[in-house]
């Protein structure tokens, strides 16, 4: 099971949490739900998305989004 972390400052998610053992940030949208798998992710890369200040927006379309990435299917 999946320990999700709730996201209250965002306009884009509603939770996230870090995979150490799949190198893997989730996020939970906030418009429909769907919960999306970032593959690739080392534990710094999350320290810097979850950093504070950090847009979670901007993170993803910077950063995550060049990343293999889907529908996470856990």
């Amino acid at each position: 099971m999946v320990d999700w972390h709730p996201v209250t400052f965002s306009t884009r998610i509603v939770a996230e949490t870090y995979l150490p053992e799949r190198g893997s940030i989730l996020v939970r949208f906030k418009n429909d739900g769907v919960e999306w798998e970032y593959k690739n992710c080392s534990l710094e890369t999350w320290k810097a998305f979850t950093a504070p200040g950090q847009s979670r927006g901007e993170f993803i379309y910077d950063v995550l989004d060049h990343k293999p990435h889907g529908k996470w299917r856990g």
